[in-house]
């Protein structure tokens, strides 16, 4: 007979199966476009607009950006995946599947949000391929890198299942990638150091959370950072642990997913 920690063994690891199966299983739509889209930035600004401008921070120009083209293609990824197919099982009236079974809540939340960092971290695994063809990969700490990429891939995860319980149609799960997201990413210091900015914009910056995400990642890589580590870990942690508690209080209440 199987024990209660082996049932919601079983059960997470069937959600997280099914997730990664489905993302794989349509890949050309969900690992292709990612490795084609940082080719073209790698191209656009590493080679072209890189070569005039030669070094960031005491490092060529496409190095500099590798960590932050490899960490936005992660956190999109991380999040697109939860919030679109947490979205269809709600579209599809599947999610009352899981809501009628003898699960805790933790459990459902926990398969799709590492269904999402699954695919945020294979998409890394790809990109940083494709950075093979244009500059060297270095990993200056290994576990500053994978730590700080697991732990963003949870944040978006966690951020793309909220997203999910408060759509209620295929368009709002693209508002926030498009109007919040993407500004985010691209101030978030993934192209230019913040010691390049005025003295006020240096300090709305901070505000930014994924500017400590692309700069631990940096770190990881390149061995250079714009902020404190202790500071990016304290950031993501505290974030992480806010998003899942929400996530958490909105299930259990049922929001989007309950008359």
């Amino acid at each position: 007979m199987l024990t209660f920690i082996q049932m919601h063994r079983i059960a997470f690891t069937t959600i997280l199966m099914k997730e990664i199966r489905r993302f794989m299983r349509i890949w050309q739509q969900t690992l292709l476009p990612p490795a084609i889209t940082m080719t073209l930035y790698f191209i656009i600004f590493g080679s072209l607009i890189g070569s005039r401008i030669g070094e960031m921070s005491g490092i060529n120009y496409m190095s500099f950006i590798m960590p932050g083209l490899i960490m936005m293609s992660v956190i999109n990824n991380a999040y697109s995946n939860v919030s679109s197919s947490f979205f269809s099982n709600k579209f599809q009236r599947s999610v009352e599947e899981l809501l009628v079974a003898p699960l805790p809540n933790s459990v459902i939340l926990g398969g799709f949000v590492f269904g999402g960092v699954a695919r945020g971290l294979i998409t890394g695994i790809i990109v940083t391929g494709v950075a093979l063809f244009f500059t060297d990969v270095t990993v200056f700490n290994f576990w500053v890198l994978s730590s700080v990429v697991f732990l963003s891939s949870i944040l978006f995860s966690l951020a793309g299942f909220i997203n999910a319980l408060y759509a209620n149609k295929f368009d709002d799960i693209s508002i926030v990638p498009t109007f919040l997201l993407t500004p985010l990413s691209y101030l978030g210091g993934v192209f230019f150091s913040t010691d390049l900015l005025p003295g006020q914009w240096q300090l709305v910056s901070q505000f930014n959370p994924i500017l400590y995400m692309v700069n631990g990642f940096r770190y990881g890589m390149l061995g250079v950072s714009d902020v404190n580590l202790v500071t990016c870990y304290t950031i993501l942690i505290s974030i992480i642990l806010v998003l899942y508690f929400i996530s958490m209080r909105l299930l259990n209440r049922g929001k989007g997913i309950r008359p």
